[in-house]
């Protein structure tokens, strides 16, 4: 471990989801860089796999992993102390375990005395117990600022126009959006705690997006909330080379140039049965090459050629590549094989593809994700399929596909900082 002598420390502490640790390592890495000393504090099971690939080599040594223990019980044992995998009625289990870590946490800040804290949007008792150690506190938001600025104004003035017209959603698919902020967890909604977390934060806020990308909703966001907003950029993940990886970057260099969509929905988003067969029949009917990652929910024990339509595999051939459970998604996307790529708009893998140069076809599922599909098309990064009654269709799935197929030209991202 590097001496911590001559530098400023800092303990981080974000929500235990993937999409949320993963850009709190990649600015740990950034301060890392410039002689900060970070500890970054996770659930031990969060902090396994970093702790047997990232810092096996100790290429940071100045980043120390730091465990914070949550209340276990039966419902909710340790390995469940992760949105990787939870069952969801569990979600507000591990919200209000989390809480309970509120002590834990006071002691590791008594132990290691770091300079500031850096914290995430559901836990207001983190810059609570900061103020109690004469410690400063900075909210660093992992959602993009026309999310934040979108959520901020209906809750602030849920009567008044919104003021930008690519936003406008019908009110009740306004609610559909915003209603997981309205979820309770230990008496608390997650509404409170964001907005609890932010009136905490210092004089500043910290933001993973760009200027480039979303100035105008970067300055709305800071009007909002009185708060000067700091962006990071996008915070993307080094491409790493695994063994497992050949086999799939040989099959994209036989392909042509932008002649491949690739088709992910994220780390912690699990298609139903039915979105997996009109996805997988809008493959087919678009007659476009494709490599698509399909996940399934670690507590199902669901077999690949079940969950696909009856014949899919032999049909699609060697124009298609399917791969289960995980995939090296930024050495995908900059590959030149690559001319498309399916999402569900998370706000990292937006980023991703917007700074690959890789035209997006958003397919939103819940969340931030259809605020972010508007974002993409409002930015001309991509386009979004439409639905039909509220889920999508084949048909669409092919159309919008081929369309993009056509193209088959990446978008400069030159303008885009990278930090």
């Amino acid at each position: 471990m590097a001496s911590k002598q001559n530098s400023h420390s800092v303990l981080m502490l974000p929500w235990l989801a993937h999409g949320h640790i993963s850009p709190f390592l990649e600015l740990a890495k950034r301060l890392a860089e410039r002689n900060f000393h970070v500890y970054l504090c996770s659930t031990p099971i969060n902090l396994k796999p970093i702790r047997k690939t990232f810092l096996s080599g100790q290429l940071f040594p100045s980043i120390q992993l730091i465990d914070i223990h949550l209340p276990s019980s039966p419902e909710l044992p340790s390995h469940f102390h992760t949105t990787k995998d939870l069952p969801p009625h569990l979600m507000s289990d591990l919200k209000t375990a989390f809480d309970a870590a509120k002590p834990d946490f006071c002691n590791i800040l008594r132990t290691f005395k770091p300079n500031l804290i850096i914290y995430d949007f559901l836990q207001p008792w983190a810059p609570e117990v900061a103020r109690e150690e004469n410690i400063d506190a900075v909210l660093f938001l992992t959602f993009g600022a026309s999310t934040c600025a979108f959520l901020n104004h209906f809750f602030e003035n849920p009567a008044l126009e919104y003021p930008f017209p690519a936003f406008q959603f019908p009110g009740m698919e306004r609610q559909k959006i915003i209603g997981f902020m309205y979820e309770i967890s230990n008496g608390v909604s997650s509404k409170e705690r964001y907005l609890g977390c932010l009136a905490s934060s210092s004089s500043i806020v910290l933001i993973k997006t760009s200027i480039e990308i979303e100035e105008k909703y970067i300055d709305y966001l800071s009007v909002l909330t009185g708060k000067e907003m700091v962006t990071v950029g996008p915070l993307l993940q080094d491409p790493t080379n695994k063994d497992e990886d050949t086999v799939i970057m040989e099959w994209l260099s036989k392909q042509e140039a932008s002649s491949v969509v690739f088709v992910s929905f994220g780390s912690e988003y699990f298609l139903s049965k039915e979105e997996i067969k009109e996805i997988a029949y809008g493959l087919e009917l678009s007659k476009v090459s494709f490599i698509w990652v399909v996940r399934f929910h670690g507590g199902e024990s669901i077999r690949l050629d079940e969950a696909l339509p009856e014949g899919f595999q032999e049909r699609v051939g060697k124009r298609g590549m399917l791969l289960e459970g995980w995939a090296p998604q930024a050495k995908i996307l900059g590959h030149t094989g690559i001319g498309g790529f399916v999402s569900h708009c998370g706000w990292s893998s937006t980023l991703e593809g917007v700074m690959f140069g890789v035209p997006i076809i958003a397919m939103p599922m819940h969340l931030d994700q259809p605020l972010n599909a508007k974002l993409v098309v409002e930015i001309g990064v991509g386009m979004e399929v439409k639905k039909e009654n509220g889920r999508f269709n084949r048909e669409e799935v092919a159309k919008d596909i081929q369309s993009q197929a056509s193209q088959t030209k990446r978008i400069s991202t030159k303008a885009v900082s990278k930090t």
